[in-house]
Parts: structure tokens; C-alpha cells; sequence
């Protein structure tokens, strides 16, 4: 459960649909749950069983469920690498995510999702428009990029692999975590360090422990690559002959706060479930 001194304002969950529906699909991966109809539930079991948890251990007073769209946002137009190195997705998650909007719906729970723009800038949206005098806001994700975000009244609600329970991380718990400064240094980091996962590059031979140096040194990308004379050898090369990738990479790992989505807060009260439509 949240700490008390936190349970003094309205609560505001908003969930990263894909990114729970993975994680479902293959929490079950060695013993799928199939139905009588020879279909794997494993994606709409988990993603469940996960909404059915947050709403009885965290009773959230405001909630909504993000998806990314069909087709290309703007960061694979971009950038046409985006997420290529991924695997196809598999067609038992495919043919669950219709079903899981559709159980969302029966929950009362507004199905968010903005063409062109990913979960994570949908819900980065509308957790920095959000009232701090009236919510705490906690993004549901396992992704560690929404450490950007981050302030005192917004946490990442982070699910433990291979458990219900939860790691809460506010805006003092990624600056410790990361050794960064400030949270929004989570997008210089990655710029730095890349992210395999969505296949931003980042720069060649720069992992999490160099990138790490390299804020604390100089505080930003900017200010790293107007003083690159102040690095040395393999370094130095490195740095200098990947500048643009890595300025390209930042902007890839940025996630948008000014997404075009009409959304009032009020609108994401929690609503009474559809018993009716559930089962159906």
C-alpha cells in the first residue's frame, strides 16, 4: 500500500498498456493459459489479474489505460530503425489487445490512444497537465525512460518481475538510483547510453556506468559535447565522431508532454465496472 503522507490527494493511475500486456504474455510463457477454444489467454489473464490488483491494493480515485496506435508514430518516421530489432509481435498478443480494450471499456476505464504518438507520450501528457495540488499520478510501466517524468507528486509504479508487488519511484528515487541530478537527465542518459529495447543507438562503446560519469561531469549533452576537448583517447573519438547520433538519440528518448489530446482529469474518474459485460 501507498504511505499515508501520499494518500491525501486523489489518485490518478495511468497504465502502459503494451508494456503490461508483454509482460503478461510472457510471465505465462512456459505454461500458456489456453482456453476450450485452443486460444492463448495468457496476455488478457495477466493484464487482468494486474487491473484487478492495482484497483483493490491502491483503490485509485482517477484511472485510464494508454495504447500505442496502429501504424508508425512519429519517432519511426523519424527514425526508421525505431523498434526494428524486435521481434514480429506474437499473434496470440495481437488477437488479445482488441479483447483487452474491450474489457477496459466494460471497467468504465477511458481507453487512451493518439495517432502518431506512443503510451509513454499520452500518458506523459496528461501526468505533467495534472493538478499537483489535487493528484499524485503513477504511471504503471516497467520502463525505465519514464523516470523522466518523474516529481514529487508523480511516481512510476514499477511491477517486480515475477511478483504483485510494486517499486515506487518518485523524482528523489531515480536521481539515487541513476546518480543523476535531475530527472529529466534520464533523456541524456539514454541519448549516452542508448536503449536496446526501442533501438536507440545512443553512442558506440558508452554504457550506463559511462554515461553516468560523463552527466556528472558535465551535467548535460550540450555542455558534453561543447567541452569533448576536456576527454581523452578512446573517449574522445567516440564522442566527437557519434555527436549527432548521439543528439539524435536524445530526441528519440524524450518523451513528449504536449500530446494533442483533449482529456480533463475529471474525466478519468473511476467508474462502476459492467459485471454484465465482463463475463461476456
Amino acid at each position: 500500500m501507498l504511505s499515508q503522507e501520499i494518500m491525501n490527494k486523489n489518485k490518478l493511475f495511468l497504465l502502459d498498456a503494451y508494456a503490461l500486456i508483454y509482460r503478461s504474455y510472457y510471465a505465462f510463457i512456459r505454461n500458456p493459459r489456453i482456453n476450450s477454444k485452443g486460444q492463448n489467454t495468457s496476455a488478457v489473464f495477466g493484464f487482468v489479474n494486474t487491473l484487478e490488483e492495482v484497483l483493490r491494493k491502491e483503490d485509485p480515485s482517477h484511472i485510464a489505460v494508454a495504447f500505442d496506435p496502429p501504424g508508425p508514430t512519429f519517432r519511426h518516421l523519424e527514425f526508421e530503425a525505431y523498434k526494428a530489432q524486435r521481434e514480429a509481435t506474437p499473434e496470440d498478443i495481437k488477437w488479445s489487445v482488441p479483447i483487452i480494450k474491450e474489457i477496459v471499456k466494460a471497467y468504465n476505464i477511458p481507453v487512451l490512444e493518439v495517432e502518431g504518438y506512443e503510451a509513454d507520450d499520452v500518458i506523459g501528457t496528461i501526468a505533467k497537465r495534472a493538478d499537483k495540488n489535487r493528484f499524485n499520478v503513477y504511471m504503471m510501466t516497467p520502463d525505465k525512460d519514464y523516470g523522466q517524468l518523474t516529481e514529487p507528486h508523480i511516481f512510476i509504479y514499477k511491477p517486480r518481475y515475477g511478483s504483485n508487488d510494486f517499486d515506487l519511484l518518485d523524482d528523489r528515487r531515480i536521481m539515487e538510483k541513476y546518480g543523476l541530478s535531475h530527472p529529466t537527465q534520464m533523456i541524456d542518459l539514454l541519448g549516452l547510453m542508448g536503449d536496446s529495447s526501442d533501438n536507440i543507438p545512443g553512442c558506440p562503446g558508452v554504457g550506463e556506468k559511462t554515461a553516468v560519469t560523463l552527466l556528472q561531469k558535465f551535467g548535460s549533452i550540450d555542455k558534453l559535447l561543447e567541452q569533448t576537448d576536456q576527454l581523452k583517447g578512446a573517449l574522445k573519438k567516440k564522442v566527437e565522431e557519434n555527436s549527432e547520433q548521439i543528439l539524435f538519440s536524445r530526441m528519440l528518448a524524450t518523451i513528449k508532454t504536449d500530446v494533442p489530446i483533449a482529456v480533463e482529469e475529471d474525466s478519468l474518474t473511476r467508474g462502476k465496472k459492467d459485471e454484465e459485460a465482463i463475463r461476456k
